[in-house]
């Protein structure tokens, strides 16, 4: 029995999908099943609640050979580091009393890193915690997704504007939710592994934010220019529309992190690359995206 959290997530939905088509044995955990496909309903086990809830996981977890392990973002969140542990804190203590045999955790590059990196270090502590309990575990480890840049589509259309806080001329490595989602099918479908370890999953490109913005107008067929906004603008104008504080200034911890070169050691030491780049997602992801919000 495969177990997953987030089903109705980027990641979590592609993972569950491709399971359902290979006929494993799923069962999800979500807070409201009607998210869910009509196929997902129909196929897959469900376990309806929180994955924060004791009670909810160890019914989850119940038989279970294999976990998908992802702790869902909550920007109304006032401390980050107690967010990713709540929901971990249980977690652990059912997987420990459910005897689950292996977790695939999403986590990040840079965790050797040793300033604080905002949500990258709460997702660090997350790892720690979960690899106390003695658990098989592969910690996914990726860089910046490139579905963040689906937030931006209607700015893109409207102004041909692409913002991000990070420097101009920083190139970033990047990553595509569906390859992160196909490295998760494989561990959780596979019996033979055991130990602990970090898995690196990063696309074959590394953009500045202006290299991005030069591939978006290609595939856009308009004008992107880069605009990198002040720091505390850019806090001031997420909290205004409901972030908490404490939320907005992680992202620009992270931010920073991203800039001081937080992903630089595994991403250089990186010999098999993830197969989606960044132009075939624009075209495949993000310009669908784009369509569907003009529609």
């Amino acid at each position: 029995m495969i177990v997953i959290t987030a089903p109705t997530g980027r990641i979590g939905r592609q993972v569950l999908d491709t399971l359902l088509d290979s006929g494993e044995k799923v069962r999800v955990v979500v807070r409201d099943p009607a998210r869910l496909t009509p196929r997902a309903r129909e196929r897959a086990e469900i376990v309806q609640g929180s994955h924060r809830e004791p009670k909810v996981l160890n019914e989850a977890f119940e038989g279970a050979d294999s976990v998908l392990w992802l702790v869902p973002p909550n920007a109304a969140a006032g401390d980050i580091r107690e967010h990713y542990l709540g929901f971990t804190r249980p977690a652990c203590e059912a997987i420990e009393a459910r005897g689950v045999r292996r977790v695939v955790g999403i986590s990040s590059l840079g965790r050797g890193y040793g300033a604080d990196a905002g949500q990258l270090s709460a997702a660090f502590a997350m790892d720690e915690m979960i690899e106390r309990t003695g658990v098989a575990y592969r910690a996914l480890a990726m860089p910046f997704f490139m579905e963040n840049l689906l937030h931006q589509v209607q700015a893109l259309r409207a102004r041909g504007e692409l913002s991000l806080p990070v420097a101009p001329d920083r190139a970033l490595p990047l990553v595509a939710t569906r390859d992160i989602a196909a490295v998760a099918v494989r561990l959780l479908a596979d019996d033979s592994w055991s130990g602990q370890d970090v898995v690196p999953v990063i696309g074959p490109d590394s953009l500045t934010p202006e290299d991005m913005a030069r591939v978006l107008s290609e595939v856009l067929e308009r004008p992107v220019r880069f605009e990198r906004p002040d720091g505390e603008e850019y806090k001031a104008t997420l909290t205004r529309y409901g972030m908490h504080e404490a939320w907005a200034q992680g992202l620009l911890d992270m931010a920073a992190a991203q800039d001081d070169g937080i992903y630089g050691p595994e991403w250089q030491a990186l010999t098999a690359p993830a197969p989606t780049g960044f132009r075939q997602w624009c075209r495949e992801v993000l310009i669908p995206a784009a369509e569907a919000t003009a529609a």
